[in-house]
């Protein structure tokens, strides 16, 4: 989780993706810290992780990050902000104060071992594009499993793309769907325009029973706009895996 914060000239910041600043109140920004850990490292790595959080929690560090880890051995670090001027913040600055600066530098270093490559980047989370009907969350009870699709679209195609999310959420709330899915949007530093759909569920077997029910629910009209998503998108990407606890930390609990 070394450099989580990500050191932005204040000009890039017209560089946000289409529409977060003209209606910031639908929308939620997050910074993603990935870490590509080596298989044979996971265990050293999530140990000293796990140290990390014991130190955020007996300090008390302000800023918390939810982990997403996936079947390949990456690292999500998820942290909400409020807008993209606190990328020039440290987050890790009231915990360098209050354990030492070199202690924390020195936990950080560590980690250098155990991957080759990291990557910070943003993206926001689109309320209004979501179909949670008992309220939005990133961790509904009980759903600890992700299957996150990203759909990527080129800029030609972006307000196309945008209007058919908004159609698949009409279509969801009409018939009732029971599941729920978050939709974000790619922004700094992304590698691509894309739209990400997030699905919690128990597990991929839960998962894959719901999707199969849905289909059915979603009928005739759900195929018609998932050939139209198919005819939008220029690739999709997806990522699969388990949110944990263990590596996270939220202030105050």
């Amino acid at each position: 989780m070394k450099n989580l914060k990500m050191k932005l000239v204040a000009s890039l910041a017209a560089l946000l993706f289409m529409g977060v600043t003209n209606a910031q109140n639908t929308k939620q920004l997050y910074t993603i810290h990935l870490d590509h850990v080596k298989p044979s490292k996971t265990l050293a790595y999530e140990a000293l992780s796990k140290e990390l959080v014991a130190k955020c929690k007996q300090h008390k560090m302000e800023t918390g990050w939810l982990t997403l880890v996936t079947d390949d051995f990456d690292y999500f670090y998820i942290t909400p902000i409020k807008n993209m001027a606190e990328l020039d913040a440290d987050p890790f600055a009231s915990l360098s104060k209050k354990m030492g600066a070199d202690e924390l530098g020195k936990m950080f270093s560590k980690m250098d071992p155990f991957y080759d490559d990291h990557v910070d980047y943003t993206i926001a989370l689109d309320k209004e594009l979501s179909y949670m009907p008992s309220g939005i969350t990133q961790t509904p009870a009980g759903q600890p499993y992700r299957k996150n699709t990203l759909y990527y679209v080129a800029p030609e195609n972006y307000k196309a793309a945008e209007q058919l999310a908004k159609d698949f959420k009409a279509l969801y709330t009409k018939v009732g769907s029971k599941v729920n899915y978050r939709v974000y949007r790619s922004s700094f530093g992304a590698d691509g325009t894309y739209f990400m759909v997030a699905i919690a569920a128990a597990s991929p077997a839960a998962y894959e029973t719901a999707t199969a029910a849905n289909n059915q629910l979603l009928g005739a009209k759900g195929q018609e706009l998932y050939g139209r998503l198919m005819s939008l998108i220029s690739k999709r990407k997806i990522v699969s895996g388990w949110i944990r606890p263990d590596l996270s930390y939220t202030p105050g609990k």
